[in-house]
């Protein structure tokens, strides 16, 4: 039973060395390119959307009234 619980406290810190090896992948070549005005506009048009879009779904996902 002991091993059962050793293998089972290890995946919390797997999903935490996941989870920031994809945000600092995804992260690393969006800082290099900040510096172009253009790009940046983009960057924080393309964020901005994204938080909108979980928010519409999140909602659509807890709401109790029908959607019709």
């Amino acid at each position: 039973m002991r091993e059962f619980f050793v293998n089972v406290t290890r995946y919390p810190r797997y999903l935490v060395a996941f989870s920031l090896g994809v945000i600092n992948s995804v992260f690393e070549p969006l800082a290099r390119r900040r510096s172009n005005p253009v790009t940046a506009v983009a960057l924080v048009g393309a964020l901005i959307s994204g938080f909108v879009t979980l928010s519409l779904v999140l909602r659509a996902m807890v709401s109790t009234a029908p959607m019709a």
